[in-house]
């Protein structure tokens, strides 16, 4: 069937430029043969092909060489099908190392063409990687975003991390806005990453969340001053019960629970004061970590309620880090950093696409609009008049 479609598409061609003759008449295209027998590897095995050649005769005027033709089915440089080369990367992203190519597939290919460490690490996707760091944002609009990093083991080098952005567009969708190296989540990594989202013309998000990195919350101040922060309360719930000794870390977590899951802002505010109260003589760091962070614990209450469980914590971009932990454990790290950072990428990306919208997706647009949100219901504009 490959040997068949090749020479349709040469006899195609040659019909195509049968009018094109020399100073005697004679055709400039023809056919001359076939080249050496090579072999594809294909989902069916590894196959012989001899590829029927022609012979282009005929001048470019721009360059004044001799036209050479070239197949569209079959590449002068493919030794693969592309079915074949979609799999490969799948697998890698799924735990297969690159050395364990060949023993794992050859049984079923009937051949190891193709199946090196050096053509599986070509098949990577630092080109992807690129060309998503140089899209154009001008349009782009984010209503919130969930940031968070993941330290990268990189052989022969010290510890970096990865930092990315996911954000949630008028539409409800979710979708990875940016990512890039940084070192161990620092203040100046992620305002050179925030920088990048606003220099293409990305509009400001009205909702960050975030674990307690401090420097996130600098870079956001400092680069995307408007925009709102909210503590993630997995990681705040695990700060709080730090500083607490064993026997009252129970309640002391029912009563942070309670803070979270309460009917709207002014009960969350007396549950704050209730805890205060309670262990504010025998524990005041812990008292401390809430009482100062009140405002960016409880900021999810001023949104819409459907809209509250995925504003609580950075979930979102944790479950995808689970993916990558389990890929880079397998390898035992990375070779060099563009590798990290494009596997990274790839695992996030395609952890997303399986990704559901946020719930009530059509109120999303009225975030952005100034629409006004009490007891995380909206509040018509006719009401706010009439009050």
């Amino acid at each position: 069937m490959l040997v068949a479609a090749l020479v349709a598409e040469v006899n195609a061609c040659t019909a195509e430029l049968a009018d094109r003759l020399d100073g005697l008449g004679r055709r400039l295209v023809v056919r001359n043969g076939c080249h050496q027998a090579m072999s594809v590897t294909t989902v069916a095995g590894a196959v012989e092909v001899r590829a029927p050649r022609v012979n282009a005769k005929g001048v470019v005027e721009t360059t004044r060489r001799r036209k050479w033709f070239f197949w569209s089915v079959l590449p002068l440089w493919c030794r693969m099908s592309p079915k074949i080369s979609e799999v490969l990367p799948v697998l890698h992203l799924l735990g297969v190392s690159s050395g364990d190519f060949v023993p794992a597939l050859e049984q079923f290919l009937g051949s190891s063409v193709g199946l090196s460490p050096a053509r599986v690490t070509r098949l990577s996707w630092q080109a992807d990687h690129k060309t998503f760091g140089e899209r154009d944002l001008v349009d782009s609009e984010y209503v919130y975003v969930w940031a968070d990093g993941i330290h990268l083991r990189i052989r022969r080098e010290e510890a970096r991390a990865a930092v990315l952005v996911v954000g949630v567009r008028a539409d409800g969708t979710r979708e990875l806005i940016a990512m890039a190296d940084g070192s161990r989540e620092s203040t100046e990594s992620w305002a050179n990453l925030l920088r990048d989202c606003a220099r293409p013309g990305m509009r400001a998000p009205v909702l960050a969340v975030g674990d307690g990195a401090l420097g996130f919350w600098n870079a956001l101040n400092e680069v995307v001053p408007g925009t709102r922060h909210q503590r993630c309360r997995v990681h705040k719930t695990a700060n709080v019960l730090d500083c607490l000794a064993k026997s009252p870390q129970p309640a002391a977590t029912k009563a942070v629970q309670d803070m979270y899951n309460a009917e709207d802002r002014e009960h969350a505010a007396k549950v704050v004061k209730v805890f205060a109260q309670q262990y504010g003589a025998k524990f005041p760091k812990s008292v401390k970590r809430i009482v100062d962070d009140e405002d960016e614990l409880l900021a999810f209450y001023d949104f819409p309620a459907e809209h509250c469980i995925h504003l609580r914590t950075t979930n979102p971009i944790e479950s995808a880090f689970a993916t990558v932990r389990l890929r880079t454990k397998v390898t035992k790290g990375a070779g060099s950093r563009a590798a990290a950072l494009a596997m990274v990428f790839k695992l996030v990306e395609s952890a997303q696409a399986r990704r559901r919208a946020v719930k009530a997706p059509h109120l999303v647009a009225f975030v952005p609009a100034g629409a006004l949100f009490e007891r995380h219901h909206l509040v018509e504009r006719s009401e706010v008049v009439a009050a």
